[in-house]
């Protein structure tokens, strides 16, 4: 990315974490770049694709997020390591989270192989079983976006409704896999 183009990013990016979605604008981006609005243009063409760049950067952000907890996690923890990875992700990151995964996905504007880096680590915890990872995603999802939202009475023991959730879709991959060799 240009140095311009990464200055822009970033003035958006600072500007989503202080003021959230609606804090974004192409006119109030350039004030923070020091330009004018105008000149957003030429290196991007609409606040559709600076939202989409902030998509890329919550998306790498995630697959880093997910990638370092499969590392340090063993087999048998890899599950809730990955749900408290994206967990933790969401809740440092709200409104890059919601950018990026509440809204329709930039698909054509995410670096090549960027989504399935993001969702390798749950298929690989999920033994290769594409539906549990979808599975493993949505509840994590979920969970995140109620959080975010203060959906959750108060004094509900979330961190026991992860571990609920992790350890059901745990048995789930263990019941594959003993399928799998019956």
């Amino acid at each position: 990315m240009a140095d311009r183009a990464q200055q822009i990013t970033d003035a958006a990016r600072e500007l989503l974490e202080t003021e959230g979605p609606d804090g974004l604008s192409m006119r109030r981006i350039a004030e923070r770049v020091g330009i004018r609005a105008p000149s957003l243009y030429k290196h991007f063409p609409d606040k559709g694709a600076v939202e989409a760049a902030l998509q890329a950067q919550g998306m790498a952000q995630l697959a880093q997020d997910l990638e370092a907890a499969e590392a340090g996690a063993d087999e048998g923890t890899a599950m809730p390591a990955l749900a408290r990875a994206y967990r933790q992700h969401a809740l440092a990151n709200p409104h890059l989270y919601r950018i990026t995964h509440t809204r329709p996905l930039a698909r054509t504007a995410l670096p090549e192989g960027l989504e399935e880096r993001a969702a390798m680590p749950l298929v690989r915890a999920a033994h290769g079983d594409v539906g549990i990872a979808r599975t493993l995603w949505a509840f994590a999802h979920g969970m995140a976006v109620l959080e975010l939202d203060g959906r959750f009475p108060p004094g509900a023991d979330l961190d026991a409704a992860w571990r609920i959730g992790c350890a059901a879709l745990t048995r789930a991959v263990d019941d594959e896999r003993q399928g799998d060799t019956a």
